[in-house]
């Protein structure tokens, strides 16, 4: 019997690498004859390269930005802003969730707020970061702080008022107090909470940083889209846009490891 199950398990074991592997098979599939079309539409007049650019075209202007010195020196800064706004956001919105949970109070006081922010336009914004925090990183990172703190604190804020009322009358009937709860339970229990927080602040980051470069920066990914923009060069912005999904996906892909870490702890 025991032959029998191992069996079966390894055959399964088997069928899901197999699987896995035709997924990631077809997508790098999907994405070479994505390239191929784009590149022949453009070579054979089907698309106006100068208006949508084509992949060899990309990579020339790549080549040209890394011959320069200036793509990684503009790839550090956007990713040096994204990752501190990512950081801080997601510490202070965390904060600001235990205090919420901590206190009824203060929760009733702050729920209506930190709903208006969260549909609030960031962008409207601007220039009230723009005087408060200047025209340097520091409007930039303010603007990806404000726009994943907010998520974070609902996020969170939810999973911790979702934790089982039964497990939190029971430890409360055997004298626990809030802090005990909160450190043995109601935060260990929100490790997948934390985690999907974690990747949407992924996105929310970038999408703040991007923004803040778009409205105050002289160097970074988003500054060289719009400068790309302004003077027409399809290529450059096409180059950048593409960087951006690779460091994206990235951040994303190293956030979704730390979840496998924060899931085996949890358990």
């Amino acid at each position: 019997m025991g032959e029998y199950i191992d069996k079966r398990h390894e055959s399964f074991l088997k069928k899901n690498k197999r699987h896995k592997i035709l997924v990631l098979t077809a997508q790098a599939g999907v994405l070479a004859v994505f390239a191929a079309l784009w590149e022949i539409s453009a070579a054979l007049g089907w698309i106006d390269p100068f208006l949508m650019s084509s992949p060899s075209r990309i990579w020339n202007t790549l080549a040209e930005l890394y011959a320069d010195g200036a793509l990684f020196y503009h790839i550090w800064i956007s990713l040096y802003e994204t990752i501190l706004g990512f950081v801080i956001g997601t510490a202070a919105g965390t904060a600001v969730a235990v205090i919420m949970w901590w206190s009824r109070s203060v929760r009733e006081v702050l729920q209506p707020y930190v709903v208006v922010l969260n549909s609030l336009p960031k962008i409207a914004l601007g220039p009230v970061i723009i005087v408060w925090a200047g025209t340097g990183q520091k409007a930039i990172v303010f603007m990806a702080v404000l726009i994943s703190v907010i998520v974070t604190i609902i996020t969170m804020l939810g999973g911790f008022m979702q934790t089982s009322p039964e497990k939190i009358l029971l430890m409360r009937a055997m004298n626990a107090g809030k802090l005990q709860i909160f450190t043995k339970l109601v935060f260990p229990s929100n490790m997948s909470t934390l985690a999907s927080c974690l990747k949407i602040n992924v996105g929310m980051a970038w999408i703040g940083s991007i923004m803040g470069e778009y409205l105050v920066s002289r160097a970074g990914l988003g500054y060289l889209i719009v400068y790309g923009g302004q003077v027409f060069q399809m290529d450059l912005v096409m180059a950048c846009t593409i960087v951006l999904c690779l460091l994206a996906g990235g951040m994303y892909f190293l956030v979704a490891l730390l979840e496998r870490f924060m899931v085996r702890w949890q358990s």
